[in-house]
């Protein structure tokens, strides 16, 4: 029988197990580094800028349902004539969804070393009936700097580029995901995918103290400003991430954490990459951690205006480094001689 005594000591208990734990959702480390203001990036901040607001202003709410399903096929035409633009040759892989097709837009540039060994970069373009800026034109914006970039450099490794559509509610976590198709069809393939890295939400930061959160345990040993980018992996993943860590800040000054947990820890399996550790390939995320700092998440108000570019450019810095390295170099292209 359930004494007073018992039940009081019971509440206690269970209150004080709660505050420990809403606690530790709270960023403890207050000395973390900043980003060195005024830093100069290869990137151009306003080239971000303008894609973020050609998709979240000029476009808007994107995704295959009838309301917003012109803006979506708007948005593949832009990414589609982008990736074309920089010379690639784009295939559309098309799937249906919602009584009508999803598609994802995918570019390579094959390598000259190792073709058959290839690195995917990737992010989705849809929204949840909302603007999307950060979730997720600041991915699609990096993935095109990228892409770009890629294709006046040598890689040894093929880089492909995908574009996914799907990944938000109500096709999250299910094989309509844009990234499961994808990833079901490399696996049929058998395509040699040596990594995967999923932007997903690159363009959310801040100097603000006590403005970022975490599952609950895990802020007592992570930053308590959102001034950074987050790589997240599962184990099997830890070296990839190991490796793209060390790359990344060879590259950039921007502060990353580096973070290898189980995939049952809310938000770490939130997004594209989870679909390739399914299918049993490497894959990180990187992320400004949504929903944990930014208050705008799946809200009318995810406008451009939101985001900071000048971080958002060290982040797509530190990117080109992690490609480049993950990549490997290709052969060194011979300069024209004269006839």
């Amino acid at each position: 029988m359930l004494t007073k005594k018992r039940f009081l000591s019971l509440l206690v208990f269970t209150a004080a197990a709660y505050l420990v734990l809403k606690l530790t959702t709270v960023g403890w480390n207050f000395l973390a580094p900043s980003y060195p203001a005024g830093h100069a990036t290869a990137t151009s901040p306003e080239d971000l800028r303008r894609t973020v607001t050609h998709l979240a202003v000029e476009i808007g709410a994107r995704d295959v349902f009838r309301n917003n399903r012109p803006r979506l096929r708007r948005t593949e035409d832009y990414i589609s004539g982008r990736l074309r633009a920089a010379g690639y040759k784009v295939e559309v892989q098309e799937y249906p969804s919602a009584g009508t097709f999803a598609r994802n837009i995918i570019a390579s540039k094959p390598g000259s070393a190792r073709p058959g060994e290839s690195v995917l970069v990737g992010a989705h373009y849809d929204t949840y009936d909302n603007p999307g800026a950060d979730d997720n034109a600041s991915g699609v914006a990096c993935l095109l700097e990228l892409a770009e970039y890629a294709s006046k450099k040598s890689f040894g490794r093929t880089v492909t580029f995908a574009a996914f559509a799907n990944e938000e509610p109500p096709f999250f976590k299910t094989a309509g995901m844009g990234s499961a198709v994808y990833a079901r069809a490399a696996l049929e393939r058998r395509d040699d995918i040596k990594a995967v890295l999923i932007l997903e939400m690159t363009g959310y930061f801040t100097e603000e103290r006590l403005s970022q959160r975490y599952p609950p345990l895990i802020g007592p040993f992570m930053p308590g400003r959102g001034n950074f980018i987050a790589q997240v992996s599962n184990f099997a993943s830890r070296g990839l991430a190991g490796e793209a860590d060390k790359a990344f800040r060879a590259a950039t000054p921007l502060p990353l954490r580096t973070v290898s947990l189980p995939e049952f820890v809310p938000g770490v399996d939130y997004s594209d990459h989870r679909d390739f550790w399914k299918a049993g390939y490497k894959a990180v995320m990187f992320t400004d951690t949504s929903f944990y700092r930014n208050r705008h998440y799946h809200k009318d108000s995810d406008l451009p205006d939101t985001l900071n570019y000048a971080y958002m450019a060290a982040f797509a810095d530190g990117m080109k480094g992690v490609l480049g390295a993950l990549a490997g170099p290709g052969e060194p292209v011979q300069p024209r001689t004269k006839k």
